[in-house]
Order: structure tokens, then C-alpha cells, then sequence
């Protein structure tokens, strides 16, 4: 699932993205911590179901264990 997550230095300032897009993992959080579905962020993003799992997971073990993830 981590796959789906891509961290390139020269885009987004090097923050953590979805599949290489301008999507940061942050936007997907942010949008669901205002109260959206997954659904509406899928529509509203563009990206797949897919995506924000992978998101969340990326929180969960970025927070579990912040050093297994650079970024």
C-alpha cells in the first residue's frame, strides 16, 4: 500500500505525495479531519480509494515510528 506514496525532493518541497501527483499525503488528512468521507475525497481529489487507505496507513506508521519513514 505504501507504494502509493512517492517522495521526490523537487516536488511539493519534498513532502510526502500520492502516486508522483501533486496530491500531498497532508491534503487527503486535512480534508478528512474536516469531516469529508473517503468517497468525497476520492471525488474531490481526483484519486482512488486506494490512495487515501494509503494515507492514513503512511499516518499511522509515520506517528507509530517516525523514523522508518524519511520526510
Amino acid at each position: 500500500m505504501l507504494e502509493r506514496i512517492t517522495i521526490n525532493p523537487e516536488q511539493c518541497g519534498g513532502k510526502p505525495c500520492i502516486r508522483g501527483m501533486r496530491i500531498r499525503v497532508t491534503d487527503v488528512l486535512e480534508l478528512l479531519a474536516n469531516g469529508l468521507t473517503q468517497e468525497q475525497v476520492v471525488e474531490e481529489l481526483e484519486i482512488e480509494l486506494e490512495d487515501v487507505q494509503a494515507c492514513l496507513h503512511y499516518a499511522v506508521i509515520k506517528l507509530n515510528h517516525p523514523v522508518l519513514i524519511a520526510a
